[in-house]
């Protein structure tokens, strides 16, 4: 993606591999700053502060960490070490497990003088497929939302195709494209007239922050909504779909997503509309069956609800970045990041390989090479 005449991605290598380069997201939208991760603990910091967000770019950014582990020491007790670190930042995305174990097959059978070598080519072999995936996701995507667009009645074909997202899923989740917006940027580079309704996203706002970010950069006519405006849009006709990614999804097609995407596919059932999940074959749990049992749920800090990050306007001129607190001093708070939406509430699932009912029989279809349990 284009930011400031420059081509970027999310995440790079610096220093002929000795270390990586991240867009620090917590300073979006009101700062453009990048930072250097020179070690594995460096990364773990940065997920845990969510510098680094976004599933498919949490795995791959494990994998670079695991990658600089291994430079430190590549003794098969300190990749076990550095690789649990790296696991227990964030508990419920697949993708960050997905890569750690892909890292490890790869190095383990090698002699301790080849793995760091080894090691790099495969995180950097993660992070191209992502690219791949990501785009992928797009091409299906785009051919879903142009679908939409002419499938409306002859008086709608003049105004915009309204889609709704919720969190963030696009190129700043993962290494570039996005999962939920590479459709829409390809539907938009097409040609397709349309407009995102974008969920703020509370409590760390992702949809306001970052979501509203890249679809300004892209030129893509967007408008920010507080999180429970979405079943009202609904009802009254302007919204055409619903789209979100994922964190994980179950091999019966369960999705686990940002807190308040269950409400989203509830409010979309309701009135009729449909509701897709773009994902990449990294996000599906072939392990689970049962998103609501099975799905560890990460449990973030109260401080997200009762205090709020943003820029103050102290002149015309001069800003200053800070946290508020929103609430009385001593309310306690309850902070689930994530929630399920079961498969009977997903239209379908737009993957690399193709769009697929949220089912069993859909992704195994899909995926025969992948279905066989063998994937973490």
């Amino acid at each position: 993606m284009n930011i400031q005449n420059k081509a970027w991605r999310t995440i790079w290598v610096e220093q002929g591999g000795h270390s990586i380069g991240v867009i620090n997201q917590t300073k979006l939208p009101h700062e453009f700053l990048t930072c250097t991760l020179s070690n594995y603990q460096d990364v773990v910091e940065a997920i845990k502060t969510m510098k680094v967000r976004g599933a498919p770019l949490i795995g791959v950014a494990g994998a670079y960490g695991l990658m600089l582990a291994i430079q430190e020491d590549p003794d098969d007790s300190f990749l076990e070490l550095a690789s649990s670190k790296l696991l227990a930042t964030r508990p419920t995305a697949v993708n960050l497990l997905w890569a750690l174990t892909r890292v490890l097959e790869r190095v383990k059978p090698l002699s301790l003088a080849e793995r760091a070598e080894a090691a790099r080519l495969e995180a950097d072999l993660i992070a191209e497929e992502d690219v791949a995936m990501c785009e992928a996701i797009g091409v299906h995507g785009c051919e879903l939302i142009q679908k939409l667009a002419s499938a409306r009645p002859v008086e709608r074909q003049k105004e915009p195709l309204n889609l709704l997202t919720h969190c963030n899923a696009g190129w700043l989740a993962t290494v570039d494209w996005g999962t939920a917006l590479a459709p829409i940027y390809k539907a938009h580079r097409a040609g397709v007239d349309l407009h995102v309704w974008v969920d703020e996203t509370r409590p760390r706002n992702q949809g306001a922050s970052l979501t509203a970010y890249e679809l300004s950069r892209e030129g893509i006519p967007h408008t920010l909504i507080v999180d429970n405006a979405g079943g009202y849009l609904m009802q009254h006709g302007y919204v055409d779909a619903v789209i979100v990614g994922a964190d994980r999804v179950t091999r019966s097609g369960d999705v686990c997503n940002k807190i308040g995407t269950y409400l989203k596919a509830l409010a979309a059932q309701d009135n009729d509309l449909p509701f897709y999940v773009a994902i990449p074959s990294s996000t599906i749990d072939w392990s689970m069956s049962d998103g609501v049992r099975e799905i560890p749920i990460e449990i973030r800090s109260p401080r997200e609800i009762t205090h709020i990050d943003g820029c103050l306007l102290e002149s015309a001129i001069n800003t200053r970045l800070a946290t508020i607190q929103i609430s009385p001093s001593g309310t306690k708070g309850f902070n689930p990041a994530f929630d399920i939406t079961p498969s009977r509430l997903v239209s379908a699932l737009i993957t690399e390989r193709g769009v697929t009912s949220s089912r069993e029989e859909g992704l195994k279809k899909l995926f025969p090479d992948l279905s066989n349990g063998q994937h973490p």
